[in-house]
């Protein structure tokens, strides 16, 4: 009996350790970005053909209480024009060419908005939802969230603004909402912010996870993060031995900006 109950309780904790290594997500960052424009319709189909669990979007509001999908605060980088986001209308955005710069085959390519982007999520998928500005965009973005047909469960809101992380979780609970910031180290070699301080902060913000930059971490920093109740979540890693470390390590998703490259390297 003893010999069988031992079996038992191997054969448990055999499977409790597939089911860890298989909650580690992939994320495609502002979509399939190595082989689509960033942040468009075409890059977030083509992450979910390419096999991720999740997307991730980078989200503005515009001067007419309208939310869009780009990373910078302009639009220098992704068309020919230089409008600012949040002195622009909707209107005025969606008539640029945000796909002609990476080539004939996505010229046409039109600025999405967040109600677009939800569209494109399967079931049982998920989008992380990176707020670029500030706490203003909330009203819309928790109407938007209501309005959608995904289940909360599938909803992330990341944002480096730690106001804007806290008011989401004061807001609408029910959301999961990941802080973000980036871990260097000071010139006597001490990790900056210090692990202590990215713990208060998680606590007093009521984040329910913690998103860094893949430099500086180690296992023993994601380990400290988990055990205090908070999830893990690493970015870029296109490179797929540190993903695998990553995974390794206990990571609950790496976002990437090659999402297939990933999925067919990452160790089960």
């Amino acid at each position: 009996m003893k010999k069988t109950a031992l079996i038992a309780v191997a054969f448990a904790l055999l499977l409790n350790v597939f089911a860890y290594a298989e909650e580690t997500k992939i994320v495609a960052h502002r979509g399939a970005s190595r082989d689509a424009p960033e942040n468009t319709l075409p890059a977030f189909r083509l992450a979910w053909e390419q096999g991720a669990d999740a997307i991730e979007g980078d989200f503005h509001l515009t001067k007419d209480n309208q939310i869009v999908c780009i990373h910078d605060r302009n639009t220098k980088k992704v068309s020919s024009a230089n409008l600012v986001i949040r002195e622009s209308t909707f209107d005025e955005l969606r008539k640029l060419d945000v796909g002609a710069y990476r080539g004939k085959t996505f010229k046409g390519t039109v600025m999405p908005t967040l109600a677009e982007v939800f569209e494109t999520v399967p079931d049982q998928k998920e989008i992380y939802v990176e707020i670029k500005c500030g706490t203003e965009i909330i009203p819309v973005l928790l109407a938007e969230f209501k309005k959608a047909k995904l289940k909360k469960e599938q909803i992330v809101v990341i944002s480096f603004d730690k106001r804007v992380i806290q008011e989401v979780k004061t807001q609408a609970p029910q959301y999961k909402a990941s802080w973000l910031a980036s871990v260097k180290k000071d010139k006597s070699g001490n990790l900056a912010p210090s692990l202590d301080s990215i713990l208060a902060t998680l606590k007093q913000i009521k984040a329910d996870g913690f998103s860094s930059h893949m430099n500086n971490i180690d296992e023993a920093f994601i380990r400290r993060i988990e055990q205090a109740g908070y999830g893990y979540h690493v970015w870029t890693v296109d490179d797929a031995s540190i993903a695998n470390r990553f995974k390794k390590w206990g990571a609950d998703s790496i976002t990437t900006n090659v999402p297939g490259h990933i999925r067919s390297k990452l160790v089960d």
